[in-house]
C-alpha cells in the first residue's frame, strides 16, 4: 500500500507541474501575442502619421 500512495504522490506530482508548465505557455503566448499587437498599433500609427504629414 505505501509503495502505491509514493507512486500516486508522484504521479500527482508530475500532473500539476505540468499543469503549471502548461499555464505559464499559454500566458507567454497570450503575453507575447499582447507585445506585437501594441508595437504593430504603435508601427501603424506612425506610418499613418508620416502618410497624412505627406498629404498636407
Amino acid at each position: 500500500m505505501r509503495a502505491f500512495m509514493i507512486g500516486l504522490s508522484v504521479a500527482v506530482g508530475r500532473f500539476v507541474e505540468a499543469l503549471f508548465w502548461a499555464i505559464f505557455r499559454v500566458a507567454g503566448v497570450v503575453a507575447g501575442i499582447a507585445i506585437l499587437g501594441v508595437l504593430g498599433l504603435a508601427a501603424a500609427w506612425v506610418i499613418g502619421r508620416r502618410i497624412w504629414k505627406r498629404k498636407r
